[in-house]
């Protein structure tokens, strides 16, 4: 059966054998999809996401033993964020695997973050309903590794390192303005332009407005920094 054979395939890229093999179909099964006789994944996400975060926070105090809680706070939500949990997903092609309605399959849901993330977070859930929580940390140590070790480099805020760009240079605080929404109310996308004083401005789109911000801000500081060193400044 291919249904099968496709959950075989993903578990396998997941890295964990599922002795309950409807839990892993639950978990990639969208709302849309649902039914009396199919539930959805929203309460494995719920679930999922403090297992997630438990482990995440385990890590983090083990990485770096010295580190006061100020500075494990912003590394903590660079890990456990939506857009992490959706780069995740796209590493193990959770997007192939899921179980989405006609509508929510044509108008992309399998790329869309939110979904994505959603269902990252209830397969983690699948995985420690089926075999425990020490089998659930394998999987997410195994798939979060490389961000815990680079978790310096995203923790910081670009809306806050963008405000202090601006003012660094005697210019107000950046103007963010939502452009445009898309999708569905359960699957929103939102189009958000960051602007400055001096005129650079950028785009980003993602399934929340503060998402969209933050990546708005952060295209813009890369634009920002692209332009010094064209310019022989070398990076701020």
């Amino acid at each position: 059966m291919k249904q099968a054979a496709d959950l075989r395939a993903f578990a396998a890229r997941l890295g964990h054998e599922f002795a309950r093999p409807e839990l892993l179909l639950r978990a990639l099964t969208h709302p849309s999809m649902s039914s009396p006789s199919r539930p959805d994944n929203q309460r494995l996400e719920f679930l999922g996401d403090r297992v997630l975060g438990l482990v995440m926070a385990e890590a983090l105090l083990k990485a770096d033993r010295g580190a006061a809680e100020g500075q494990l706070a912003p590394r903590f939500n660079a890990l456990v964020r939506k857009e992490a949990c959706a780069e995740v997903a796209r590493s193990i092609g959770l997007g192939e695997a899921l179980k989405l309605g006609r509508s929510e399959m044509l108008s992309g849901g399998r790329r869309k973050e939110a979904i994505l993330a959603d269902a990252m977070e209830a397969v983690i859930a699948a995985v420690y309903v089926d075999a425990g929580f020490e089998a659930a940390r394998a999987v997410i140590l195994a798939h979060w590794q490389d961000r815990i070790a680079g978790v310096e480099t995203d923790a910081r805020d670009p809306k806050t390192s963008l405000q202090e760009w601006a003012q660094a240079r005697g210019q107000t605080p950046p103007c963010y303005a939502e452009i445009a929404r898309a999708g569905p109310d359960h699957a929103p996308e939102f189009t958000v332009e960051v602007r400055l004083a001096s005129g650079e401005h950028a785009r980003a789109t993602a399934g929340a407005k503060r998402q969209a911000e933050q990546r708005a801000a952060r295209a813009l500081l890369e634009r920002l920094t692209d332009q010094t060193r064209a310019e022989g400044q070398g990076p701020e």
